[in-house]
């Protein structure tokens, strides 16, 4: 019999700002305090760690085989295996995914799952050097321009095409963006983050313990002057996320081992998916592997009572929430009534091999103050591709 798979504890450090407070913390010390603040809350020694999973997106920034040097920050012994993953911004919950294979494989009893990511500190590239060059100009090249290398089409210019092709307007989208931070400082004035959101003191800054990028006086005036971005028909600096610092770390037990050790889980993971489709189809494919997700654990989409859907741009809960709705009106907008109840990243920011496992996090905490009952976490990431958890309360 396969092993039921639980979220025991669950933190993040604050999502800093591109260049911002966290801009000299590298992608592996952001992981090394999220995991280090996991342990310690679930009492949990680093030798009884079996493996640690870590993504990121953007590896150049995070040196290699980050999860094994974040073992060595946090203490966990050498004979401890490690896994750095890429799959773009679903990066940390497909570690989350493989963590609930090993678990009810039996392979593992206790795995931490993060991301991490530092955007202030990716470098420049500069191609074409290593074998020389006697004449000419070099060219310096910028990985984080967002923009797709398959195709040279910027991200935002496909997104805001998509989103117009499904009846999504950029009114409708500043609209979710100044609700994202709305919704954002209403739960944090309510002490909503106050256990995901790790307290770090920054040199010569001092206590850091907010995320940086979300703004109390944004309003929908001022994102409608905002202009579009790298040609979008609607996506601007307002209505998507930043690029910025971030770890998050996810202790992933079987229930066995917490009821053996005493601890309480947040929540039950229940089901695990991937999606994948063409190029272009990011912005609704968190709606397709929410539902393939459903289907693997056998729950209807009426039975969900809380959603988060990572806001890589304003338009993903917007369309995704309409296609897994199969285009009905009311359907979807009850969806979008529960998703992301309590802000989503073009507030809180985008730290892209990070926000996998913040929206779990969230969605965890969240289902534990209603009381309990299903939701689904759903996120895209790498050009067309995207992950989905259903979880348990």
């Amino acid at each position: 019999m396969n092993s039921v798979a639980v979220i025991a504890e669950a933190a993040r450090t604050p999502f800093g700002r591109f260049c911002g407070k966290l801009r000299h913390f590298s992608a592996v010390d952001l992981g090394a305090l999220a995991a280090s603040a996991v342990m310690t809350r679930a009492g949990v020694q680093p030798g009884d760690i079996d493996e640690t999973l870590f993504g990121t997106a953007i590896l150049a920034a995070s040196t290699s085989v980050a999860a094994r040097q974040i073992n060595f920050k946090v203490g966990i012994p050498a004979s401890t295996p490690s896994l750095t993953l890429d799959r773009a911004c679903c990066s940390s919950m497909t570690a989350l995914g493989l963590a609930l294979a090993k678990i009810r494989a039996g392979d593992a009893s206790i795995v931490i799952a993060g991301g991490i990511e530092s955007c202030s500190q990716m470098p420049f590239l500069l191609k074409g050097t290593r074998s020389g060059r006697k004449l000419g100009d070099f060219t310096v090249e910028d990985p984080m321009q967002v923009r797709n290398p398959i195709t040279g089409l910027a991200l935002t210019l496909v997104t805001g095409r998509k989103a117009l092709e499904h009846g999504v307007s950029r009114e409708e989208q500043d609209e979710w963006a100044c609700a994202s931070h709305q919704r954002y400082f209403a739960a944090f004035d309510r002490g909503v983050y106050a256990g995901e959101i790790l307290a770090i003191d920054v040199p010569r800054e001092g206590e850091l313990k907010m995320d940086e990028s979300p703004r109390r006086d944004t309003s929908l005036e001022k994102l409608r002057s905002l202009p579009t971005a790298y040609g979008s028909p609607t996506v601007t600096a307002g209505n998507a996320p930043g690029l910025n610092d971030g770890g998050s770390a996810l202790l992933v037990m079987s229930s066995e081992e917490a009821r053996r050790r005493g601890v309480r889980p947040l929540v039950e993971v229940v089901a695990y998916a991937q999606a994948s489709g063409d190029l272009e189809s990011s912005v609704y494919m968190p709606g397709h592997a929410m539902l393939k997700a459903l289907k693997k654990a056998d729950i209807a989409l009426e039975e969900l009572k809380r959603i988060e859907i990572n806001e890589a741009f304003a338009a993903m809960p917007l369309v995704s929430t309409q296609v897994a709705a199969g285009g009905d009106a009311a359907k979807t907008a009850r969806l979008r009534a529960i998703t992301n109840v309590n802000g989503g990243a073009v507030a809180i920011g985008h730290p892209p091999g990070a926000s996998g496992a913040r929206i779990v996090m969230a969605l965890a905490r969240e289902l534990r103050r209603l009381g309990g009952g299903y939701g689904a976490a759903s996120i895209c990431g790498g050009y067309g591709q995207s992950d989905a958890v259903i979880l348990k309360v």
